[in-house]
């Protein structure tokens, strides 16, 4: 760049060049003759226009802003995008402004450090050509005030004419708000009534003897054949036959395309399944992925059976459900997230209990019958429902660690009355509720269970009407048990049967048809204490022992700081340290009293089940080891405890 001032001569001579150019261009200027004056001229034009141009630079150099600096503050501010809380706004000349433009006005707040004025001078935001002021302010929010006007949008800053795009979006979001408010105070109000419901309603109760809760006669049989009516109309609706196909279409060859190419499935296998139907009890941790893989296969249509809703210990295994379906109803849930996997899939969610007054009608209008349910009865009520219409039932469970699958009534097979003519007692069943189940021991089972219902359907078979397929999660073993055939006299399947139409299933089994815990009454009402009554005494301090008889694994999640531990396992084998330990700490706990007659022991498990066992086993106990005691039961367990007395207490 030339630095040096231009100077020129009084003389007109052609040897005249300006002093700051090379030797190199001298000599070019004195060869050029007269005629070549004009270019002279050019080149000393030229030079004047490159001396203004280094006198800006030199200036722009003064400059304390950076450009670089500049944009990084502008990049910062759009992200933050921030509004001035004054609407006040100072001038301040920009990085890249210059004498020619007139200076921009930057928010006081948000201004460049280097660039910010004093306090005291402040003046109007002159963004927003308007009568009234923009209140946003410097070019972040200039920007966006543009793109808004550009989009047709009004200036949510309050400019002129403009108001703010948010204030409507805004009241829209509080009216949802208040929308989700009062739905939530809706569904609490129905949780409630729901819980009232399966409760007994007790507000129609009485006391038995044995101090076991006893509804009015005629309220119990006036609620329970209501409950039977509302439950068998969710079942009543009959449903017309899948359509049939002749061909696949376009986009079901591009869908299904990777199992078209089995030559054991074929778009013959294909057809049948867009034909077949599939009713699929209990939406849990079996029936969620039995129902996902059959959706996936492209099954014409499937039917989904569930009385209960979604809670938040059900998620860690049925994975269908997510946190936001708590609270809604298994069978509607499922259903929702399977149209989300494949639409052209028929799905009927049916919302109630099975019974045997709607069951056979129910079983007679689908191909397959897959039992993912987690109780006696169901099977007992879905066996005898397949046998007499005629349907192959594809059964799996799965408890703990390990898992089953048989197929029964299939090709002729044994059904399940032919392996188990006897329900068990119902204290020896045990479901996932109790014992615990680990979540990916179900979907095992499920994925099985709709490998085989999809064998079944499309014509290849299945082998397990013969076996029993039985899964060790722990060893990571499959084995496969031979069953016995098919029994000539088995009631339901036999040559002469007995069962020919379905019966009461619970009183069959002495259980509830459903998967929650059950309660026992295995002690009179002298024996057992609620959990105010103890609360009261721990208020009194009344001394006594708490015989805490839950496995370790569920001391471990919870326990009261002052139980002793003893599992009931123990007590069941006379465990000779542990009976010392009781031994122990009860000879401890009488020494604080004034020689009672008998001592208060007092024993809690979960749901106040295996307590009541305990108490029985206490009392067996010899009186010259321990002395009299008074054993006594806390009805309800810990978890009635969590919910009456402390709600911080967890609940599992």
């Amino acid at each position: 760049m030339v630095s040096a001032p231009y100077k020129r001569c009084s003389c007109s001579a052609t040897c005249c060049v300006p002093s700051g150019l090379p030797s190199s261009m001298t000599m070019i200027s004195k060869s050029v003759p007269l005629k070549a004056q004009p270019a002279r001229e050019r080149i000393s034009a030229d030079i004047n226009r490159y001396r203004r141009i280094s006198a800006d630079i030199n200036r722009y150099q003064r400059i304390p802003a950076d450009i670089s600096g500049y944009r990084r503050f502008v990049q910062r501010e759009t992200r933050r995008e921030p509004l001035c809380g004054q609407f006040d706004a100072v001038p301040v000349t920009a990085a890249l402004g210059s004498p020619s433009r007139p200076a921009r006005t930057y928010c006081a707040g948000s201004a460049p450090a280097a660039t910010r004025p004093a306090a005291g001078c402040r003046a109007r935001c002159t963004w927003a050509a308007a009568p009234t002021p923009c209140r946003r302010a410097g070019p972040p929010c200039q920007r966006r005030c543009d793109r808004d006007r550009r989009r047709g949008r009004k200036c949510p800053a309050g400019g002129g004419n403009r108001v703010r795009p948010l204030l409507s979006d805004m009241a829209e979001a509080a009216r949802l708000r208040d929308e989700i408010e009062r739905r939530e105070r809706e569904l609490r109000e129905l949780r409630e009534r729901l819980g009232a419901v399966m409760e007994g309603h007790r507000d129609g109760t009485e006391r038995r003897d044995d101090g076991t809760d006893r509804r009015d006669d005629d309220t119990a049989r006036r609620d329970d054949a209501d409950a039977a009516d509302a439950a068998d109309a969710v079942f009543r609706a009959e449903l017309p036959p899948v359509p049939g196909r002749s061909a696949l279409s376009p986009a079901d060859i591009q869908r299904y395309s990777r199992q078209l190419v089995l030559p054991e499935l074929g778009v013959r296998g294909q057809l049948l399944l867009a034909r077949c139907s599939v009713l699929v009890v209990g939406c849990g941790g079996l029936g969620c992925p039995l129902a996902q893989y059959l959706a996936a296969a492209g099954v014409g249509r499937l039917g989904l059976v569930d009385h209960d809703v979604v809670e938040t210990s059900n998620l860690h295994r049925q994975v269908l459900h997510g946190e936001a379906r708590t609270g809604v109803p298994k069978a509607a849930s499922a259903a929702a997230a399977l149209r989300r996997l494949n639409s052209g899939v028929h799905y009927v969610p049916y919302c109630g209990a099975l019974s045997s007054r709607s069951a056979l009608r129910l079983v007679r209008q689908y191909d397959v019958v897959a039992d993912c349910s987690d109780n006696v009865p169901t099977r007992y009520l879905l066996n005898d429902a397949c046998v007499l219409a005629g349907k192959p039932l594809v059964s799996g469970s799965a408890l703990r660690l390990e898992g089953q699958l048989v197929v029964y009534n299939y090709q002729g097979g044994p059904c399940y009355r032919c392996l188990f003519p006897k329900p068990p007692p119902p204290d020896t069943v045990t479901n996932c509720a109790d014992g615990g189940v680990l979540g990916v021991v179900p979907g095992i089972v499920g994925c099985i269970q709709a490998l085989e219902v999809l064998k079944i359907v499309s014509g290849m078979g299945s082998t397990f009407n013969r076996f029993m397929l039985m899964f060790d999660a722990l060893e990571g073993r499959f084995r496969n048990i031979k069953l016995r055939p098919k029994k000539s006299d088995c009631a339901v399947c036999g040559d002469n049967p007995s069962v020919t139409a379905l019966q009461d299933y619970e009183a069959f089994c002495g259980s509830s048809a459903t998967d929650k815990c059950r309660t026992l009454h295995l002690l009179s009402s002298k024996d057992r204490i609620s959990v105010e009554e103890y609360k009261q005494l721990l208020d009194e301090q009344v001394p006594h022992v708490l015989l805490d008889v839950r496995p370790q694994a569920e001391v471990d999640i919870c326990h009261l700081e002052h139980a002793v531990h003893i599992p009931l396992s123990k007590l069941e084998e006379k465990d000779k340290e542990y009976l010392e330990y009781l031994e122990k700490r009860i000879c401890e706990e009488k020494q604080r009293t004034d020689g009672q007659a008998s001592f208060p022991v007092y024993v809690v498990c979960k749901l106040g089940n295996d307590s009541q066992k305990a108490v029985r086993i206490l009392q067996e106990l010899p009186d010259k080891e321990f002395g009299p005691i008074l054993a006594k039961d806390i009805k309800g367990g810990l978890m009635t405890w969590a919910s009456r007395i402390d709600p911080t207490f967890p609940q599992y």
